[in-house]
């Protein structure tokens, strides 16, 4: 055992060791080490005001909701209200937002659902100055799953709206 732990002890003291050659490496000899913390994400390089980037990066456009509701938390509401601001200074973009589901019950109970969720969220805008002339709806049920999750994360991710971008209006919108 004791033998053990020496050989624990020397182990940690030569990974210190190597951590801090390695550390006066990163600007030794006139070489420094790349800022990737600070580094530009990859596909939103170049960030302008009202472009999708910032919406997407600075505003956000997901809104989650409990099981089985169609209520706007508190915290939905956060977000919601950082929508409406942008939309309202940006008033090039028209808005499809996209509801989805992932509770108990038929498919056709969670179409309904994530419809209700989408028109929830879609009113919040209108009460805070969003004109409805610029929005529309779709509810997406389980069609459109968060996959990258373990079961129990998925599934709380899939009770979502999603508000997103459009330069026009596609087929799903109202005529």
């Amino acid at each position: 055992m004791g033998n053990r732990i020496g050989l624990i002890g020397r182990g940690v003291l030569a990974a210190l060791l190597c951590g801090i050659g390695l550390a006066a490496c990163n600007s030794a000899g006139g070489f420094v080490s790349p800022d990737v913390t600070n580094a530009p994400a990859a596909g939103f390089v170049d960030i302008s005001p009202g472009s999708e980037e910032e919406f997407i990066i600075n505003v956000g456009r997901r809104i989650y909701f409990p099981e089985g509701s169609v209520t706007v938390t508190d915290e939905a509401r956060i977000t919601i209200e950082k929508q409406s601001k942008w939309l309202k200074k940006n008033k090039k973009w028209l808005v499809k937002i996209q509801g989805h589901a992932d509770d108990s019950g038929s498919e056709a109970a969670q179409k309904t659902l994530s419809a209700q969720r989408a028109n929830a969220v879609m009113a919040e805008l209108v009460k805070l100055g969003v004109s409805p002339k610029r929005m529309w709806v779709k509810g997406y049920g389980v069609e459109r799953p968060v996959t990258d999750c373990d079961a129990l994360a998925c599934k709380s991710q899939n009770r979502r709206v999603v508000v997103n971008l459009r330069e026009e209006f596609d087929e799903s919108a109202p005529q």
